[in-house]
């Protein structure tokens, strides 16, 4: 459980943060979303369009989290 908790919190490990939950959420659900896709519907799966698509998620989250370093608790 330290492992999510360290996940979910800000720099001083108790502060909890939304925009993780919400990153964390997001990725889980466009894997789900794939999965589906391709295990349950039988769709071709397109590595080159899932590639940019998780791409631009872990960017996305990459810069939400360099720009709320500062505001973050000590």
């Amino acid at each position: 459980m330290s492992f999510i908790k360290n996940i979910l919190t800000g720099a001083d490990n108790e502060t909890h943060d939304f925009g993780r939950l919400l990153a964390i959420i997001s990725v889980l659900i466009g894997l789900g979303l794939q999965i589906y896709a391709v295990g349950w519907r039988g769709q071709a799966f397109d590595l080159q369009t899932f590639g940019i698509g998780i791409g631009a998620t872990f960017a996305g989250v990459g810069a939400m989290l360099k720009l709320k370093e500062n505001t973050e608790p000590k």
